[in-house]
Order: C-alpha cells, then structure tokens, then sequence
C-alpha cells in the first residue's frame, strides 16, 4: 500500500524570505528576471527578506564575469535584494562553493542514517548498465546490480575510498511511496517514489554537492520560508521533499510555488535566445558577451528599454492583478500581487507589449529625464545643444517614439539643417512659385521682432491672406524647407525652436538647392 508524504505548510508566524539564486553560467535570462521579480513582490508585499544566492557547485559550468552581470542586471532593473552575495548578512557565506565543509557535514548525516549510499560506478559501468537495460534508472529496482556501499562490504568501501577511487553520494529512494507537492499555484501534486531515481547529492571529485542537496541545506540554514521558482523545477520538488523528510525537517520546509514557463511568441515551446535573434528582441537585461566565443548579445538597457518597463511587461506575464489595470509602478505591483493569480499554463512572450509598454514609461517620464537619456544620442551625432532646447524638443517629440534613440530619427532635424530633401516630398510639394514664396517669406519672418510660435503663426497668416497664396503650398514648401521631408510637430514650434537666424538661413538654402 502506497503510504502519503505529506508536506507541513510553514507556521502562519513565520517570517517570508524568499531567495533568488542564479547559477553563474553566463548572461542571466530574461525568465530568470521574471522569477527574481515575483521573490520581490512577494517578500515586499508580506513585509518579508529577499536572498541573493549563488549557486555555483557544477564548477564545469563556471563562466567567469556571470556573477558580476548578474548583480548589474539587477541594479539596473532596480530590484534590491536584502542579503546575500555582494549584500551581507548573518546566514553567509551566501556562495555555495564557499560552503564545501557545511555540506560535508550534512552528507556525512545522511549516510549514518541511512538515507544516503555511497556509489563507486564508473562513467563506463553506467553507459554498459544503460546499453543493458533499457530506460536504465539508478533505483531500487537497480541498485542491487552496482558497485555501491549497499552490495559491497564495508571493508571494500573504506578501502576503495582510501585508496582515492572517485565516488558519489545517492540518496537512497523507497520505491511506492506518494510523494505529496502542495504548490501555491498548482495546487496538490502527487508523485509516487518509484518514478525518482537515487539522485547523486555529493560527488568526491571536487568535494561539492549538486543542486539538489545544497539547495535543500541553504534553504533550512538560510530559513528560506518559500521557494518561488520556474516551472522547470517541478519535477525535482518531489525529491526536495523527500531530502527534508530524510533530515527531519519536515516543520520548517518551505512552500513551494512553481511558475509558468515563458513561451515563444510564435509556434510552441520554451523561449530561447534563438527567438530573440530570429524576431530582434532581447532575452537578457543587458548586453552579453560570451567570453568563450566573443559572441555578442543583445541586452534590453542598451536596446533603450527603461528598466521600469521591462518589470511591468514582465510581472503580466503569467499573473494578472485581478482588473484591468496594466501600468503599474513596482509599489503598486508589490500592493496588488497574489500567487494564487499566477497562471499554471505558459505565457507567450509578447515583445510587442514590451515595446507598447516602453512607449508608455516613455511619456509618463518628465521631458527632463527624457532629455538626460537623450544626450549621449545626441554627443554620437557630434551635437551639443542647451539642455532648455532639449527639454522643450523632447517635449514636442516624445509622444512619437517607443525609444529614446528614436528621437534622434524623429527631431534631428532641431538640431541639424537638412542637407538634402526628400525626393519624393520635393516633388510633391515644391511648387514651380515655391522659390519666389520661400524667399519672401524669409524676408517677411525676418522683420518679426516677437519669433514666438504663436505670433509667427497669427502673422505669416494674414502675410499668406494678403499676397493671395495658397496655405497647404506655402506651408508644405516651408516645411520641406526646414525639416528636409514632410513630418514634424507644428510648422512655427519648428522654426521658433531654431530661431530666426536659422529658419531664414534653411530658407535660403532650400531655394538656392531646389530652385
């Protein structure tokens, strides 16, 4: 008969801490950020602690510059972890290659009680094992044929570990046994034992243990009260129950809640790095260059994302805050986010809204931090301006643009006398009398004292009355006189913004080059 493991949820007293802990294997992706962000709210909403952790015990996976883009990445999203690498704290060190004698002590636990066995299989004896049997899992039902501590006699095994033979360390599984999940999303999930195979937890050959083990000591050591993580963790939780149980932990075991996957845009399946490249959008927070390949990848902050906007299209993607509100400032996420509105089914990821959304914080931003972002766009085109033009350009402008570096496209023109025309809009709108018009105009605008858009305006308007002229050719024809194509804000925000001297000068340039 199948006997229940049942999980014991944390006391209602207990304190949140949630914990983020990447594995420093390169740039950091764009799911991982989602999940860090729902830790935050979480912890934030249930006046909780946030951990940064790295978990770094498969030292054959180790990129060097991982950890240090992992911290920049969260910096600049503005997500601020509580303790951890980098951060400090009393439950340190926080990097799990730091901590060799902490799991030692643990493994060392497990196999006194008889939790845990030590194995002795080679990589050979394990392929010859898998060539034998088909669908070859280390369990119960296998242990028996190997060379571990439970066939081999304790002589054997003292001697084969004192002669420096590599190892590792299985738990050691009870087959028919239902493991019971209770996840905040998912609701029950129920797995019997027979299915799991006796993970290794330690391996001799560089002393540390794998995931499943540190992640289980750091846990309880670390008083983590809820493991929110991806979807792709669930099919370990079992296991993590299990090892909770083995060390009688079983009170303070943390909940657990496992998020949907993030999905391509297009087709099925899990999002990668390929669907960023193939539809040009990025999948990591900031520019990433592998330093095995020098292979370069795209990185939201230097895409021209705020980093605002990255956490607001990335918080709707899989939970929903129960209306229909969907800009959101990160305390009014903190204030609205609940668990059980997360989505238990993938969410496509739909870079489109990200690039919607972008637009959006672009113009709740004041034009004075709009025009900061623009600077450098403008110092790359060898334009230095008053910071006030700046301001009042971006003011004009900002509602056409989804990226700051758009309005260099959008206003240069502000900035830069055209030195071409558009062939298209010249032929449409500069008129066989365009010449004439333009350089009487120049004359006209030159004897205004009072260059405001508002004068210019009521004054060029009885002007074109009084000479009999048609208004959409003369304004066509000046705005392809000062913009080089047919777009912009209103025709005197333009040349009021340039000033006299300018507008008379583009005029003058256009005549003499369109004839």
């Amino acid at each position: 008969m199948c006997r229940f493991l049942p999980i014991i949820q944390p006391m209602s007293e207990r304190k949140v801490r949630v914990r983020f802990a990447p594995s420093p294997t390169g740039a950091l992706h764009i799911g991982g950020v989602r999940t860090a962000l729902y830790n935050y709210l979480f912890a934030r909403q249930h006046g909780g602690q946030m951990i940064f952790r790295i978990e770094d015990t498969d030292s054959n996976r180790f990129v060097p510059g991982a950890e240090e883009y992992i911290l920049e990445s969260f910096k600049w999203l503005g997500i601020p972890f509580d303790e951890g690498v980098s951060f400090g704290g009393d439950h340190g060190p926080y990097r799990q290659s730091e901590r060799k004698a902490i799991y030692k002590k643990y493994v060392e636990q497990l196999l006194e009680a008889d939790k845990a066995y030590i194995a002795f299989d080679t990589p050979e004896e394990l392929d010859a094992k898998r060539a034998e049997i088909s669908n070859f899992q280390y369990d119960a039902s296998t242990r028996t044929m190997m060379r571990n501590s439970l066939t081999l006699p304790k002589e054997e095994v003292d001697a084969l570990i004192a002669a420096g033979n590599q190892y590792v360390v299985r738990i050691k599984i009870e087959p028919n046994e239902n493991v019971v999940v209770n996840d905040l999303i998912r609701g029950e999930v129920i797995i019997n034992s027979t299915v799991l195979d006796d993970k290794v937890l330690y391996k001799s050959a560089d002393e540390l243990p794998t995931y499943h083990l540190a992640n289980i000591v750091d846990d309880h050591l670390m008083e983590v009260s809820h493991v929110i993580r991806g979807e792709e963790w669930l099919p370990s939780a079992p296991l993590h129950v299990l090892l909770y149980r083995a060390f009688g932990w079983e009170d303070t075991m943390p909940a657990f809640a496992h998020l949907p996957l993030l999905l391509k845009p297009e087709g099925n399946g899990k999002l990668s790095k390929r669907d960023g490249d193939r539809l040009g959008f990025p999948v990591f927070p900031l520019q990433w260059k592998d330093p095995k390949t020098g292979e370069i990848s795209s990185g939201y902050r230097e895409a021209g994302y705020l980093p605002e906007a990255v956490l607001n299209f990335l918080a709707l993607l899989g939970w929903n805050p129960g209306n229909d509100q969907e800009v959101m400032s990160l305390d009014e996420m903190v204030k609205l986010f609940d668990l059980k509105r997360c989505s238990k089914s993938g969410a496509k990821f739909d870079y489109k809204k990200g690039i919607w959304f972008n637009h959006i914080y672009i113009q709740q931003k004041s034009n004075e931090a709009i025009a900061e972002l623009f600077l450098p766009v403008l110092k790359e085109h060898g334009v230095e301006a008053p910071f006030d033009k700046v301001v009042t350009v971006v003011g004009l402008m900002k509602d056409r643009i989804n990226f700051v570096r758009e309005l260099w496209d959008a206003a240069g023109f502000f900035f830069v006398a055209p030195t071409s025309y558009d062939e298209k809009t010249a032929k449409k709108r500069w008129k066989e009398d365009s010449g004439v018009c333009m350089t009487a105009l120049a004359e006209f605008l030159n004897g205004l004292e009072d260059f405001s858009p508002q004068n210019q305006e009521t004054a060029v308007m009885a002007w074109i009355a009084e000479n009999g002229y048609h208004t959409g050719n003369i304004m066509n024809a000046f705005r392809l006189a000062l913009v080089g194509e047919g777009k912009g804000p209103h025709m005197f925000d333009i040349s009021s913004i340039i000033g006299k001297e300018e507008t008379i000068a583009r005029l003058k340039r256009a005549v003499e080059v369109l004839k």
